[in-house]
């Protein structure tokens, strides 16, 4: 963005790093492509030291504001997900310790499900919500920001109805780019990840936790294989995230093997643990069709979905309470009918198999409705919202 202005951001984020924890992920892109709308955005990390006793993360907060102020940021951005900061309230009071003079933006990632401390009543909350005086979520930061952004709708809806505040909706972009390939790359990454050339082959794409469903997927196979017997399913991702510790990842690594043991399935099913973007872009375009069983369901805020979109593949994901009329209404994906349940699954996945006419019109809706959301669009509406926020708008 030649002649602009340029604006200089801190971004306060968890203390994950990109290839354990999406949001850091997300961060760690937006900060790169806000480097060409003149964007000078500044990650700076909540990070606790030490031995986890009390107290850690109000000085890990501390520490962040201080880095802050020797920054001297025109703006201040929060990254704010529950998660990234283990659920402490520490980060909630950035809005004490920061500059008060200097504009305040928060994203909310995460929103409407985390906290609902039951040491004040509901009433109570609501009048300190609507006074903007405090949220039981974000603490002081979505109170006390000039802005707030939005990566869903329903997060979106939820701080409208708690807060009174406008919201800006600003959709994330695909976590992992497509790399063009040549006409022999997807056979020779198929014999690279032992798949056999012909296979159809089942993709999962993302951390594997327990909440993503790999499990009821595992189950669903020798239904699936029924039908199409020389069936594989390839789980692209690492275990350990900063939502599941080392220790938790080996235990369910360990647990989902012996699920492919039982079920018969253990040659069939291949982890290919954390892999480099390159190599994701490739097992993905060896890959026929993806697979997002989430146990709570799949919205747009999936950077794992909307990179498999990019893909070009065609998509099956379950859905969460209420829906993602954004997903349905573009029928960008086929929908499973219900959560944690590998019938569902089976009778979704093979219709898909069995009809290569429907794979292709959801591979074509897909990719067109992943190309609307691009990380340069991404930097320009952030750009908007600064300038917005400095009184420099034009």
């Amino acid at each position: 963005m030649t002649g602009a202005e340029p604006i200089r951001v801190a971004m306060l984020h968890g203390p994950g790093r990109p290839e354990h924890d999406g949001v850091s992920d997300y961060v760690a892109r937006l900060i790169d492509a806000l480097g060409g709308v003149d964007v000078d955005a500044v990650g700076v990390p909540v990070r606790p030291t030490g031995p986890p006793v009390p107290g850690r993360w109000w000085r890990a907060t501390g520490r962040a504001a201080r880095q802050v102020r020797r920054l001297r940021p025109d703006l201040v951005h929060v990254q704010f997900a529950p998660s990234a900061y283990r659920f402490s309230g520490a980060p909630g009071l950035l809005p004490f310790r920061l500059p008060g003079a200097v504009p305040l933006v928060t994203t909310v990632h995460e929103y409407g499900w985390w906290a609902v401390p039951r040491w004040l009543p509901d009433p109570v909350w609501s009048v300190l919500e609507r006074s903007r005086r405090w949220d039981r979520e974000t603490g002081r930061l979505v109170p006390a920001s000039a802005a707030v952004v939005a990566t869903n709708p329903e997060h979106g809806r939820a701080v409208r109805q708690r807060l009174g505040v406008p919201v800006t909706r600003v959709p994330i972009a695909p976590n992992v780019d497509v790399r063009h390939t040549g006409p022999d790359s997807r056979q020779r990454t198929r014999a690279d990840l032992g798949l056999p050339p012909e296979a159809p082959v089942l993709v999962f794409f993302g951390f594997v936790h327990p909440v993503k469903g790999v499990r009821q997927l595992i189950e669903a196979l020798p239904a699936l294989r029924a039908g199409h017997g020389d069936l594989r399913l390839l789980v692209v991702g690492g275990f350990t995230s900063q939502a599941l510790p080392p220790s938790e990842a080996r235990a369910f690594h360990a647990e989902l093997a012996g699920l492919t043991r039982r079920h018969a399935v253990e040659g069939v099913v291949h982890f290919t643990g954390h892999l480099p973007a390159e190599r994701v872009s490739a097992a993905l375009h060896a890959a026929d069709v993806a697979v997002l069983p989430f146990t709570a369901g799949v919205t747009t805020k999936s950077g794992a979905l909307l990179t498999m979109l990019a893909h070009g593949l065609p998509t099956a994901v379950t859905e969460p309470d209420g829906g993602d009329p954004e997903l349905r209404d573009n029928g960008a994906v086929a929908l499973i009918p219900a959560r944690r349940d590998p019938a569902a699954i089976v009778r979704t996945v093979d219709r898909l198999l069995h009809d290569p006419g429907l794979r292709a019109r959801l591979a074509e809706r897909g990719h067109r409705f992943a190309r609307e959301r691009s990380w340069p669009q991404v930097a320009a509406s952030h750009r908007r919202i600064y300038e917005q926020v400095l009184g420099r708008g034009r």
